[in-house]
């Protein structure tokens, strides 16, 4: 009985940060919400009785995909950044 009640926990905060990953504006806290579904998920896999699946799923969707994600991320210009960067040029010109 336990073990069915952690796992409908473990899949209802799996949904909730999958729903918070799509509703976020900010880029950064979307993937480190996806990274949050890839551990809970892992998780999930080893409750399930597949060690391999759940390491493995540990190791690409927790550890490198979020941080290729966060890299790629920081090298690029963010949109707030870029329209602040015009509106001083547009005051500037005035």
């Amino acid at each position: 009985m336990a073990f069915v009640i952690l796992m409908f926990f473990l899949i209802a905060l799996m949904i909730g940060a999958a729903i918070y990953a799509i509703v976020q504006k900010d880029l950064l806290y979307a993937v480190i919400a996806t990274g949050v579904i890839s551990l809970i998920l892992s998780a999930l896999f080893f409750l399930l009785q597949a060690p391999d699946v759940a390491l493995t799923e540990a190791a690409i969707g927790v550890a490198l995909t979020t941080i290729i994600f966060i890299i790629t991320i920081r090298n690029t210009v963010r949109n707030e950044d870029e329209f602040k960067d015009k509106d001083d040029i547009k005051s500037a010109v005035k």
